[in-house]
């Protein structure tokens, strides 16, 4: 944090114990931006035990999120109240004992279990006549321009964010003994290798070249390893295909196995996607393919080695459609795989460069 960030001018109070549960966004990329909220509460109230809400598939990041203490795993069905299986949750939590829950979405669901578990202070934006339901409802969620300022403005007083601040940056530390174990496990050696994340939620969001890159990047020696889920396993074959015996494919349904590739490897070229933020929170070097979407908006708070765009914006960007309506994906398919690979191998350089000298 510098001189723009409100959290410098709240003094830390240790008095407070009671835990604190935050719900927060289930989206992969979502739930590793909400750490910055456990280090703003941490901050904050130094004495008071954070812990989350998660669903199965997101659960692994909170493994790795220093200042979280437990993870509550609770997989709710999607599109419906499901009033029974609110009660169940409700209990887990009546149980922890929670002074304050933070309630990130704004929607009605989102605050039903911790009202039913009688959580005192429930903080949450105005949205879906959640009226009776959150005790602290605040206003001003659209004049926020990215959602870090939205979770901050939930976390700090009421009316202190009111622009885009500089606030602590998501970590994931993940102990180097386990990614050695987990290199040992997939018979991955210890050379370096490039990780590439193809998979984005829409496919307007997904870059083109992915096969042609692998093949340049193994042509100069590289392993390539292919993370993300099960959606990607056709395009993942396409890229073995392309690339050749260096390429690996390791998309599965295991967030915990992308999260240690990703640990482990040299460098990440991932779209705009929740893998894109695993890595800049583990600080891999990564380089992020943007077409659609703004990156000041959704790119990772920890920065990125390179941002890869169109050289100038089309009309149309940024759009935010999952599908392209116009252009034909030109967004995206005018970032050529030489631009991008040139880009890898000037981040691995510098990578190289200033890695420390041991005694």
């Amino acid at each position: 944090m510098n001189q723009n960030s409100p959290i410098e001018t709240i003094a830390a109070d240790p008095r407070p114990t009671s835990p604190i549960l935050i719900v927060p966004y289930m989206w992969i990329g979502d739930f590793v931006r909400g750490h910055t909220a456990v280090r703003l509460l941490k901050a904050r109230w130094p004495n008071r035990p954070v812990d989350l809400l998660s669903t199965t598939l997101c659960a692994p990041l909170a493994d790795y999120m220093p200042g979280v203490r437990k993870t509550i795993v609770y997989d709710l069905p999607r599109g419906r109240i499901a009033l029974d299986r609110q009660r169940e949750l409700a209990a887990l939590f009546r149980r922890e004992g929670y002074g304050t829950a933070l309630m990130m979405p704004r929607t009605w669901k989102s605050a039903l279990a911790p009202t039913l578990a009688g959580i005192p202070e429930r903080i949450g934006f105005i949205g879906e006549a959640r009226f009776g339901l959150v005790t602290d409802l605040r206003r001003g969620e659209r004049a926020l321009p990215r959602m870090v300022d939205k979770m901050a403005a939930l976390v700090l007083p009421r009316n202190v964010v009111k622009a885009a601040h500089t606030w602590p940056v998501p970590q994931l530390e993940v102990p180097e003994a386990e990614i050695k174990a987990w290199r040992a496990r997939n018979n991955l050696g210890d050379g370096a290798a490039i990780a590439l994340a193809p998979g984005a939620v829409g496919p307007s969001k997904r870059w083109t070249y992915y096969a042609e890159a692998a093949r340049k990047l193994a042509e100069r020696g590289f392993n390539i390893w292919i993370v993300g889920g099960p959606g990607e396993k056709q395009q993942a074959a396409e890229i073995v295909a392309a690339g050749g015996p260096r390429v690996r494919d390791l998309t599965g349904t295991d967030l915990r196995n992308g999260i240690l590739a990703l640990a482990a490897a040299s460098e990440v070229i991932s779209n705009d996607s929740g893998l894109l933020h695993v890595a800049g929170a583990i600080g891999t070097p990564s380089i992020g393919i943007f077409g659609p979407t703004s990156p000041y908006h959704w790119a990772p708070l920890n920065g990125l080695a390179a941002t890869m765009k169109r050289a100038t914006n089309l009309p149309c960007q940024p759009c935010h459609k999952p599908v392209c309506t116009a252009n034909d994906h030109a967004c995206m398919r005018d970032i050529t795989a030489r631009e991008v690979v040139d880009t890898a191998l000037k981040v691995i350089a510098e990578k190289i460069k200033n890695r420390p000298v041991s005694a």
